[in-house]
């Protein structure tokens, strides 16, 4: 492939030699929730925003070499500008992964219509055994909330602070960063379930008419 898709991160590539940040990937295991998938967790790659200094094109082979089919965003566009990936989007869809991008700000929680989707798209690329990978800035705040609400949505018995231990686990002490998010989780069942109910009946309205 031409080098050209990878422009937005190469105008100053190797200043001064700069060592790069590290690239890690998170492998959730879904076994508590019997699921024998894992869900893959990784701050933003090819990012360049004051000490981080990463390579998107080595990121994304990084990607590549671990599987990843299926890849879910959760950053603004304002913030791929501002972390200077700008064309991350196209550049996913160039390399051929399935790209379902759903931004919400960060420190923030989505609307719960808005995670509800997120979720109904993760579980389905995980039912097809899609290799699957969500990110945000940091692979902390947003992406861990939403892997924590998945955890909820498919396990009966999991709570919100054994599924925030399993994510602190996995990604570090800085998981679910913020009280709008630790709160948001803690609601999560009981929003769902009200929400479920009035979707349920403004569908048994419109059929009734």
């Amino acid at each position: 492939m031409g080098t050209s898709e990878f422009d937005s991160s190469s105008d100053d590539e190797e200043v001064g030699e700069e060592p790069l940040t590290p690239f890690h990937i998170s492998w959730l295991p879904l076994s508590a929730i019997e699921c024998s998938q894992f869900l893959g967790i990784c701050a933003l790659p090819g990012c360049k925003y004051k000490d981080i200094r990463r390579n998107l094109q080595r990121d994304v082979e990084e990607l590549q070499n671990q599987g990843v089919q299926d890849v879910f965003v959760l950053c603004t566009r304002g913030e791929l500008n501002k972390y200077r990936v700008p064309s991350l989007l196209e550049v996913y869809q160039q390399q051929g992964f399935s790209v379902h991008h759903t931004p919400f700000p960060d420190g923030d929680a989505p609307q719960l219509e808005q995670c509800c989707q997120i979720l109904e798209e993760l579980q389905l690329s995980l039912e097809n055994n899609r290799t699957t990978l969500i990110h945000c800035y940091g692979g902390l705040g947003r992406s861990a909330l939403i892997a924590a609400c998945l955890l909820l949505l498919l396990s009966v018995t999991m709570t919100p602070n054994k599924a925030i231990e399993i994510l602190r686990e996995h990604r570090g002490g800085g998981a679910i960063q913020t009280v709008k998010q630790y709160n948001f989780l803690h609601e999560f069942r009981e929003r769902l379930v009200a929400y479920k109910e009035s979707r349920d009946v403004s569908t048994e309205r419109s059929v009734s008419r």
